[in-house]
């Protein structure tokens, strides 16, 4: 098969999906029906493929995106399967960043849900194609054209069923395909035989509309296809399917197909669509980057005679091999041999090995190119989101911007030998998470961890325990506070020292202002020549960063502020680049005390889904802790609450609910903004 044939028969997919969609299961059964695994795992049972960290087994949800890929009619899919509880939305976002297409799945019975949003924005963040399948139509209370409904309301994009569920005496049998104008029925012990028939009498009606729908909605978004439905030509079923494809691949219509994983039924179609509706790496858009010689954005174009053009999207420790680079290879080819360049660190790095991934298992491969994703062995300094490339043509694609933490722990050492196995563990992990930070508290002389929750904390802390062996004393969950200005102020840093012989020296002038949230802390030097050595700059702003990492209200961090450099003085004899460090860090902390600055916490989207009849003591309850209800919205004998909460309110909030319920709702909660504390918990917060 030549290079370019095979370019155009791949498929490089995520399932993504908000938690307890069914993304493992649909996964499981891709893998049995391609014939890559002959034995069906069960997430419940903890026998899943690509749930196979011990953590993933135990509480039967997905933590890390797994990457996995199978063969189905001529086609390479390669799939990640990622994680749909929001601490983990790391994994949902890099994935995404690396992928050509997505199969959003959704529960047939809740619909929409919180994350199944939050992943929908990340996918058209990065324009990712998408196709959609609604699960567990087998549940009682499944409605697949309400969901469809919903997927209009809340995305809005046209979308169009592809099939029409079967139902007989309230169970779920098989589909009505649209296009084929076939009922498909699943029979065998895993639904691995497939049988076709006429579509049942009481279903041709509503079959009929739901064809007429496609053919309407192709029209309206092509002029040539109008033309024909006006002529009244007759529209053969590849010129219906080759207009789905590249509505899709445009990003300008979603198409929708239906099943029960569990109960193995509407996976083969689902693949099917996979195959002709999602695009190959020639067909997207071209990832750009900047180019390094010429400053200007250029497109990599998916050529495997191409200049070598990767991105690596995640790092995994693994206990035999070290450390695996999972890489996404846009354009050249490369070997196992190979010498590449790290364009973002600036280093050569050698290749000493290039396996596939099968969850956590690795299969050696001498090549990889364009269109591959991969794990490279050897790379020594690479890190998250770094480009790979060639030093002669170098490329540098955007980085992955990862979302702050919100939530941080204290973690000490339990002996003196534990503590050297505790640094080496953190730096891993923090290596492998870019959402997880690791930090030193100058103020309590403490480790700090921080995450995206409880639950991303939690996991981490039993990986430090279990897999790198060490043993640690952990303090409770707290709120990652950050601190700020609110106003635009001058700040003066002089630090002057004589001990005899040669003192310091450093003076600068700096203004501070406010700035946009996200923007973080950001430097600009407006000196004139001649005030202060250009060699001293740098320090100055290092002091700052420094600075910056803890503030002066209670050591948070400082964010979303500009500082200017805009004077200062130097001696020739006494004044260092650490003279000048310091007197960086002075001004930033002057310019925190003269400018009052302000404690920010995070706030949080929760959203309830509770039995009407207890509605009332949820609400009351949210009142009482700082919440801010933004909707409240009916669906059947359920409602859905929307509403703001700071995170600190939030912490107990699993139990609480619980009990208030009888167990009967359910919630999802996720980080949106940071904003000001109210004056009357400031004291209470910083224990003044």
């Amino acid at each position: 098969m030549d290079k370019e044939k095979s370019l155009s028969q791949i498929r490089n997919i995520g399932f993504v999906a908000h938690i307890d969609a069914g993304k493992t299961t649909v996964t499981e059964r891709s893998l049995f029906y391609a014939g890559r695994i002959y034995k069906i795992g069960e997430v419940h049972e903890g026998t899943a493929v690509t749930d196979w960290m011990h953590q993933e087994k135990e509480r039967g949800i997905t933590i890390t995106s797994a990457a996995t890929s199978c063969n189905w009619k001529g086609h390479q899919i390669n799939i990640i399967d990622t994680p749909g509880h929001i601490d983990f939305t790391v994994e949902v976002e890099r994935s995404l960043k690396v992928l050509d297409g997505a199969v959003v799945i959704f529960c047939g019975v809740s619909g929409v849900e919180p994350q199944s949003e939050t992943v929908w924005r990340q996918a058209e963040k990065y324009h990712v194609p998408r196709i959609c399948f609604v699960n567990k139509m087998d549940r009682e209370g499944a409605d697949f054209f309400a969901v469809i409904s919903e997927m209009r309301e809340k995305f809005q994009i046209p979308t169009v069923a592809l099939q029409v569920p079967i139902y007989q005496d309230d169970q779920f049998q098989g589909v009505v395909d649209l296009i084929e104008e076939k009922a498909l029925y699943y029979q065998g012990e895993f639904g691995q035989d497939l049988v076709k028939k006429e579509i049942p009498e009481d279903l041709k009606k509503i079959s009929a509309e739901k064809k007429e729908m496609i053919i309407e909605k192709i029209a309206e978004l092509d002029d040539l296809f109008m033309n024909k439905v006006i002529e009244g030509e007759k529209i053969e079923k590849e010129e219906i399917m080759s207009a789905i494809r590249e509505k899709v691949i445009e990003n300008k219509l979603v198409c929708v197909f239906c099943g029960s994983a569990l109960k193995n039924k509407g996976i083969q179609q689902l693949l099917d669509g996979v195959c002709s509706y999602l695009p190959s790496p020639t067909e997207v858009k071209p990832v750009s980057g900047k180019d390094l010689s010429s400053q200007e954005e250029r497109a990599i174009e998916a050529n495997p005679n191409g200049s070598f053009c990767a991105l690596c999207f995640k790092i995994v420790t693994d206990p035999f091999v070290g450390k695996l680079f999972y890489v996404r290879i846009y354009s050249g080819s490369v070997d196992s041999s190979s010498v590449i360049y790290n364009i973002t660190q600036k280093n050569k790095e050698k290749i000493t090995k290039i396996v596939k991934m099968h969850a956590n298992k690795q299969e050696i491969i001498k090549t990889a190119q364009a269109g591959d994703i991969v794990c490279f062995v050897g790379l020594k300094d690479t890190m998250t989101g770094d480009t790979l490339g060639v030093k002669d043509d170098a490329i540098m694609i955007e980085n992955i911007k990862f979302p702050e933490p919100v939530v941080s722990l204290a973690i000490e050492p339990k002996t003196k030998a534990d503590q050297e196995k505790l640094f080496g563990a953190l730096k891993k992990l923090a290596d492998e998470d870019p959402s997880f930070k690791v930090t030193y508290n100058r103020e309590t002389g403490q480790n700090v961890i921080s995450g995206m929750g409880q639950l991303h904390l939690a996991i981490m802390v039993d990986r430090l325990l279990r897999e790198f062996k060490v043993k640690a004393k952990v303090g409770k969950p707290q709120v990652s506070y950050k601190e700020t200005i609110s106003k635009k102020v001058q700040a003066t840093g002089k630090f002057i020292q004589q001990r005899g012989g040669q003192g310091q020296y450093g003076h600068v002038e700096v203004i501070m202002t406010p700035s946009g949230e996200g923007a973080g802390i950001s430097f600009e030097n407006k000196i004139k020549s001649g005030v202060i050595p250009k060699e001293f700059i740098t320090p100055v702003k290092e002091g700052v960063y420094e600075a910056a990492e803890s503030g002066v209200l209670g050591g948070y961090p400082v964010v979303d502020l500009k500082v200017i450099l805009i004077d200062g003085s130097y001696h020739d004899v006494d004044s260092s680049e650490l003279s000048f460090k310091i007197a960086g860090e002075l001004a930033f902390k002057e310019g925190l005390r003269k400018a009052r600055s302000i404690l920010l916490e995070p706030i949080m989207d929760l959203e309830i889904i509770t039995p009407v009849e207890y509605l009332s003591q949820v609400i009351g309850d949210l009142n009482s802790r700082r919440a801010k209800i933004n909707l409240v919205k009916e669906k059947k004998n359920l409602r859905t609450v929307s509403v703001e909460i700071p995170l600190s309110e939030s912490f107990d909030y699993a139990d609480n609910l619980r009990n208030l319920t009888q167990g009967r709702a359910s919630y999802t909660i996720e980080p949106s903004y940071y904003q000001k504390v109210p004056e009357e918990l400031l004291a209470k917060i910083l224990g003044i």
